[in-house]
């Protein structure tokens, strides 16, 4: 333990105390002479007793030297202090990227929930198809399907062209992306330097399709 005036580390191996009553039975069982058990025993009892009178956890380890005999090494006060600021920081960073799920699943359901967002058999209606159709259409990336925790796929109506079909170019779109829907969705939606300044939804509709397939390949190169 450590000494409370000194401030050094010391054992119990030397300390005057009342021996403690050890079966030979479990040194022997230990491969530990029955001296060194006690000596164990009776930093735990110390410990124990120290802990309880100044209401605050307590550590020590157990170092054993080469000829066996242990030697009890309490650790400090700051590292117990240390480690408690540790799990508060673990605590804090778990919150806040609980807070952070959280955010996110409310903004992809308030995506979701919006009149252009379709149901599989809206979209099919739309696109005069089945929604079997639809959903291996979206497997095969020719349309966008989004997923939330409940609400299934919408599929938003706007990835329709003129021509009544869905922008031939998704495809290339999605393999530039890593075949991430939300990511070709954030594409569609956000403007681009690359196509001065227009969204990808927007340079599709444009007939500009090269252009925003290059666009994408060059986010997927930025965060590469």
């Amino acid at each position: 333990m450590r000494n409370a005036q000194t401030g050094q580390f010391v054992t119990f191996t030397g300390e005057k105390r009342k021996p403690v009553a050890i079966a030979k039975e479990v040194g022997q069982a230990l491969a530990l002479s029955t001296n060194a058990v006690a000596v164990v025993f009776e930093a735990l009892r110390a410990a124990t007793s120290r802990s309880r009178s100044e209401g605050s956890p307590l550590q020590f380890t157990v170092e054993v030297e080469p000829n066996g005999a242990p030697r009890i090494v309490e650790t400090p006060v700051e590292a117990l202090l240390e480690s408690a600021v540790d799990e508060e920081d673990a605590a804090a960073v778990e919150g806040a990227l609980a807070a952070a799920r959280t955010r996110g699943r409310d903004r992809v359901a308030s995506i979701l929930a919006q009149p252009d967002m379709l149901s599989a058999e809206a979209f099919a209606q739309h696109l005069n198809t089945s929604r079997e159709t639809i959903n291996t259409r979206r497997k095969t990336n020719q349309v966008l399907g989004l997923q939330g925790a409940t609400r299934g796929f919408r599929y938003p109506a706007w990835q329709i062209g003129e021509d009544g079909r869905p922008f031939a170019a998704l495809p290339e779109i999605f393999g530039a992306l890593g075949d991430s829907p939300w990511a070709v969705y954030r594409f569609l939606i956000q403007k681009h330097g690359e196509i001065d300044g227009m969204t990808g939804l927007e340079a599709l509709r444009s007939g500009r399709a090269s252009e925003a397939i290059a666009a994408a390949e060059s986010v997927a190169r930025a965060f590469a």
